[in-house]
């Protein structure tokens, strides 16, 4: 063992490098696609599938004598490096045509991840079979087993290391692209270092890998430049999200801005009028809830998920005296709709970092007058957030008469997901509507509304949409709806939201 540091160093950094970027991988492709049970699924899948080819080619190579062997094993770091960095310009040029191609979502997510991680985990899978072996060669008699233990467990550490520098510290610190681009380096690196090695050749046979690699990274490197791959998508990359504010202000003819999470608006905020609301569904809940409240004074409402704040911003300033309670998992889009969405310091606005249902849990019974749901990982509400379970939790917390609201993204003319939501609200909620634009297009954001007592109109007109309406689905469409489309009841053991959901 005392002549493989080398080796083994290469077997842990690497198993941390190939760790890393299945890590960041989810967050490099949230932009495009979002994040979703599909993405993790397919990143997951491809990442193994490339470690598993590049650990079979590894075997082969294995067989080989040892300077050559240690030769392939320092072009694979090369490449590995070189496809990392490439990833990015694929990613800003091929993917794009990719998500026009219109295919459904499943073959997209793999189509892409392919695309992207395939390469990067098939090239650093090769080294560590061939190191391996290389060492028990070297390696006393009798200690193979010990050899083989200790590779296996460095790869091993590795990789935990890999996972938790990622996810605790890189993304947040240095973002997605600045990431990639250290691994690349450190993949690059250590395949020189195993050219300079002696059993490799030395210094003397490193010229003509050394002369590949400059004009890989050059081509890299200007092909990069020329497309804006190495520059970070981000405004703000979290734990949780891609952020970025988007002026569109040419929109509305008055300062405005989006926020955008992932590939998914969150909202639009007006400087000048918090109480404006633009957003067609945040416009209905503001709607019914004051339908709903009538005459009283709103006292406490609740807000499941805080985005841009657009709603809480506009309450804030309807209701100077109510308290508003905001439970936002992630600080930074707090944070960032405080300094960039206008949100300011607002007194009667507090916020608490926390998941919404553990947050829920921890509020007093008959507590809130209005509870608005809207949370969502890409298009897709965290399933947690819509089961059987979690509506007695929030009907408990309601006060009498008091009122459910959340915004659920399906396909219009199949809203099984929808559907879904509205039977299980049922089991807990008195009553329960379902509220939809007439706007057109598949995708639609329909309001789903858990009541005491019903609504006592059946139609609602937009105050900043000209000829827009908003109209209560009635009962009979409801129900032609669920013979056709067979919704289930969703619980904490089975709520498959990315499977119900009816639109990409």
């Amino acid at each position: 063992m005392k002549h493989s540091w080398l080796k083994l160093l290469v077997v842990g950094l690497a198993s941390a490098c190939g760790l890393v970027v299945e890590i960041v991988a989810g967050r490099m492709i949230a932009p495009y696609l979002g994040m979703s049970l599909y993405t993790w699924t397919a990143i997951i899948s491809v990442v193994l599938a490339g470690f598993s080819v590049g650990h079979w080619i590894g075997g082969e190579f294995a067989g080989r004598p040892q300077r050559q062997a240690m030769r392939l094993v320092a072009w694979s770091l090369l490449l590995a490096g070189l496809s990392t960095a490439a990833s990015l310009i694929i990613i800003r040029t091929v993917v794009p045509t990719i998500i026009q191609m219109q295919l459904d979502s499943v073959s997209t997510v793999l189509l892409v991840t392919v695309l992207l991680f395939f390469l990067p985990s098939l090239f650093v899978g090769i080294p560590s079979p061939v190191l391996t072996k290389l060492a028990i060669d070297e390696a006393d008699q009798g200690n193979a087993g010990r050899v083989i233990g200790a590779f296996f467990a460095v790869g091993a550490v590795g990789s935990i290391a890999g996972t938790l520098l990622a996810g605790f510290l890189f993304i947040g610190w240095l973002g997605v692209t600045a990431t990639l681009l250290l691994v690349a380096a450190l993949y690059i690196g250590l395949g020189m270092a195993l050219f300079a090695d002696r059993r490799t050749g030395g210094l003397k046979q490193s010229a003509v890998p050394a002369v590949a690699l400059l004009i890989g990274a050059a081509l890299v490197g200007i092909v990069g430049k020329n497309v804006h791959a190495f520059a970070e998508p981000c405004r703000i990359g979290s734990s949780y999200y891609c952020i970025r504010v988007i002026d569109v202000s040419r929109n509305y003819g008055t300062p405005a801005r989006l926020m955008v999470l992932d590939h998914l608006g969150h909202g639009i905020n007006v400087r000048d009028d918090p109480r404006v609301l633009v957003s067609p569904y945040v416009e209905l809940q503001d709607a019914l809830t004051k339908l709903h409240i009538g005459r009283r004074v709103l006292s406490r409402a609740f807000f499941i998920g805080g985005g841009a704040y657009t709603l809480p911003r506009a309450w804030a300033a309807t209701y100077p005296g109510a308290e508003i309670s905001v439970a936002e998992i992630d600080p930074e889009v707090s944070r960032t709709a405080a300094t960039e969405m206008w949100l300011g310091r607002t007194p009667n606005i507090k916020t608490v970092v926390a998941d919404a249902r553990v947050a829920l849990q921890q509020a007093p019974p008959a507590h809130f007058d209005v509870i608005i749901g809207d949370a969502f990982h890409d298009i897709v509400i965290p399933a947690h957030l819509v089961t059987k379970e979690f509506f007695a939790l929030v009907q408990s917390r309601l006060t009498d008469n008091g009122l459910y609201l959340m915004n659920v993204v399906d396909n219009r003319r199949a809203p099984r997901l929808a559907l879904s939501i509205l039977d299980s609200m049922r089991a807990s909620m008195p009553q329960v509507e379902m509220w939809a634009s007439n706007e057109t297009g598949e995708r639609a954001t329909f309001v789903l509304a858990g009541i005491g007592r019903a609504t006592p109109k059946r139609s609602l007109a937009s105050a900043n949409t000209p000829q827009a309406r908003f109209i209560r689905v009635p009962k009979e469409v409801l129900g032609r709806l669920a013979q056709r489309l067979a919704p289930m009841v969703l619980t904490d053991d089975h709520a498959p939201v990315d499977r119900l959901i009816g639109v990409e």
